[in-house]
């Protein structure tokens, strides 16, 4: 059987596991390394190069004030995270793109709890480098519980420390398999934000924040819903 085939049919799977997120991640990071090596390994190098240079190091810190943003929703509407802020709680993620599906199975685990976080008055904000037109390509459940903002040419994550080069293996095995950047993000730079998450009180402190090399790690729905009550 086709092995894209394969990892499409467990990616949706995962999607809909009653599961905490790292446990959704781990399976299909597993998956990923039985049927497709060649990319789990170039990831594995990924990861070690990027951890080898402290990447995301400099990003903000609990108790620090995220500096605000304006950014492009997918109606083209520049929204702030000042204005965000005024209404409660923000949890800011930082996503590679609508092509990586380790970030959709965080947005739709997010998405899954959108009722517990809206109940401290928090909304979710994915901040992903591409055009409108490929970001909104997110599930559409998904899109309907948070906002989908465009970080154009990695701007705004550039300013945190965020910005990762993917490097050759991983640019070619990517465009061999139908994934092109250059077209999703309208450059040819193939940088990409280190995917991260900040929970950010009213006041804009942050009040827990999630910043990983290895991006198969992500930010537990638990933690996040510990920090917002802490926010609220």
């Amino acid at each position: 059987m086709d092995p894209q085939f394969i990892l499409s049919q467990i990616f949706a799977d995962v999607c809909v596991m009653d599961a905490p997120l790292g446990v959704r991640l781990k399976i299909y990071a597993d998956a990923l390394r039985e049927q497709s090596s060649a990319f789990a390994d170039a990831y594995d190098e990924l990861v070690a190069r990027l951890a080898s240079t402290d990447a995301g190091r400099q990003a903000p810190g609990v108790g620090d004030i995220l500096p605000d943003f304006l950014l492009p929703s997918k109606a083209g509407k520049l929204v702030s995270l000042a204005s965000l802020l005024a209404t409660g709680p923000v949890v800011v993620s930082f996503n590679r793109g609508h092509w990586c599906r380790f970030c959709r199975i965080e947005l739709a685990t997010l998405a899954e709890h959108h009722a517990e976080i809206t109940s401290h008055g928090a909304q979710v904000v994915s901040i992903m480098p591409e055009l409108q037109k490929f970001a909104a390509q997110v599930d559409p459940k998904t899109a309907l519980a948070m906002r989908l903002l465009t970080d154009v040419d990695n701007g705004y994550a550039m300013s945190l420390g965020l910005v990762v080069w993917l490097g050759e293996e991983v640019k070619l095995l990517m465009q061999n398999s139908g994934y092109h950047l250059e077209f999703y993000q309208g450059n040819d730079g193939w940088f990409v934000p280190l995917p991260a998450t900040f929970v950010v009180g009213r006041d804009g402190r942050i009040v827990a924040r999630f910043v990983d090399p290895d991006f198969r790690r992500r930010m537990e729905i638990e933690e996040i819903l510990k920090a917002i009550a802490m926010a609220d």
